[in-house]
């Protein structure tokens, strides 16, 4: 018929199961880095783990439930990043990881997410890429390594894995830029 248009499928409510996970891993980020600092090393790699599992559901199940929304748009890369940024400064803290790693780390994570704000501003729309996601599996791999009180034999394996998890970081960050002056 002429003129008549579907209905628009109502939006999911905020007060979601992903969204609630989301909000749940912000507010444990505290007790991670206390832990981290008091030296309980066994439990921060505990949290750190369950945070990171917490993550990768709350995506999973808001694509696959349909669950998507404004705030976990917002939230989820928040969060990701807070958790980051308190492991790299943490484990700075405690004198476990080199600070140089931390600043390259952040630079382009904060760097990035600055620019993608910027280009929606635009209107071009900075899709997370397969690359990014390397990289964060990476990271968190490299953090959960720092974390771990292991021998003093894998302090070299620990630090290639994180020399690679910075590699991977500063690549993809520069891959975000090349891509999007093609896309310009």
């Amino acid at each position: 018929m002429w003129g008549v248009t579907a209905p628009t499928p109502a939006k999911p409510s905020n007060f979601n199961l992903p969204n609630v996970l989301t909000s749940l891993r912000i507010l444990v980020i505290p007790l991670f880095l206390w832990l981290l600092l008091g030296g309980h090393m066994w439990w921060a790699f505990g949290v750190f783990v369950a945070l990171m599992i917490t993550d990768k559901l709350d995506g999973d199940i808001a694509r696959s439930r349909n669950l998507v929304t404004d705030f976990g748009k917002i939230a989820d890369p928040i969060a990701d990043k807070a958790l980051m940024t308190a492991a790299l400064v943490g484990l700075n803290l405690i004198g476990e990881l080199p600070v140089w790693i931390t600043v390259v780390i952040l630079v382009r994570e904060f760097g990035i997410t600055i620019w993608r704000m910027y280009m929606l501003r635009r209107g071009l729309v900075v899709p997370a890429s397969k690359g990014g996601k390397v990289k964060t599996t990476l990271q968190a791999v490299a953090v959960g390594l720092y974390l771990m009180p292991l021998p003093a034999w894998m302090d070299l394996p620990n630090y290639l894995v994180m020399l690679a998890a910075v590699a991977v970081t500063v690549w993809t960050g520069v891959q975000y830029l090349i891509d999007s002056r093609r896309q310009a």
